[in-house]
């Protein structure tokens, strides 16, 4: 993550001609726009500050922060706002009424999609030529991977949830040249004993004990080959899943 960090470095000196003041109320959008277009940021939403969830944490900590909130939004005057397509949806109809331009992600969730939403991104800011290299970036990680020979791995989640097919871990598992174990779903423990996986992939810890992520800890998993991956890398589709990728080959694939 810290990789994708240090890229902004390239891109903030980038020259803004009449850029748009831009107000991002969703995780995924946070990222692309600091990612893209630092210096078009009015404010992000307080999740752009997690590390934890975001790969831009470090970065958005020296940037303003807003809640969904209409009126406080209004306040700041952008030009554009960026959304998800599901939260806030009362703040984003009052906005839209007072005449603020809205543009939702579409969260992609494999790397053509990831690429064609990153270029439309791009060109709402006015910022193609970043967008570009992120895309040139993501891609060099992609095709520097040694596909990892047709092993099984299953991407369980908190309460023994396996990642669905088609979703954007089941996309990371392919192009690592794994095959996905499961078709999705809640997974029994003794089913997963009785037919491991040749791999089971799993996100880092909290640093809080939940009892949903406990089924990930039981001694009937305890030998099968695990490799974690930062929850950020997959927490939105975008140019930096690419890492999530080469960790599951570097790491166990």
């Amino acid at each position: 993550m810290k990789a994708w960090a240090a890229a902004l470095l390239l891109l903030w000196t980038a020259p803004a001609l009449a850029a748009p003041r831009v107000v991002s109320l969703n995780l995924c959008t946070d990222q692309l726009l600091v990612l893209l277009a630092p210096e078009q940021v009015v404010a992000l939403s307080p999740l752009a500050r997690d590390p934890a969830l975001s790969v831009v944490a470090d970065t958005a900590r020296g940037m303003r922060w807003v809640r969904p909130d209409a009126e406080a939004v209004l306040a700041l005057a952008p030009d554009l706002v960026l959304a998800g397509p599901f939260g806030a949806q009362t703040t984003l109809a009052a906005l839209a009424r007072r005449g603020v331009r809205i543009e939702r992600t579409a969260m992609p969730q494999d790397f053509p999609a990831i690429r064609a939403e990153t270029r439309r991104f791009a060109a709402l800011l006015g910022a193609e030529a970043a967008g570009e290299r992120l895309i040139a970036r993501m891609d060099r990680v992609l095709a520097g991977i040694a596909p990892a020979g047709g092993r099984s791995a299953l991407p369980l989640e908190a309460r023994g949830y396996a990642a669905d097919a088609g979703s954007l871990a089941d996309a990371v598992i392919a192009a690592a040249g794994l095959r996905h174990a499961s078709q999705g779903g809640r997974m029994a423990l003794e089913t997963i004993a009785l037919h491991p996986p040749d791999l089971l992939v799993t996100a880092e810890a909290p640093d809080f004990p939940s009892l949903a992520t406990d089924l990930l800890r039981h001694p009937a998993l305890a030998g099968i080959p695990r490799v974690t991956w930062p929850p950020a890398l997959l927490a939105c589709g975008g140019p930096w899943t690419a890492e999530a990728v080469a960790l599951l080959v570097e790491s166990g694939g």
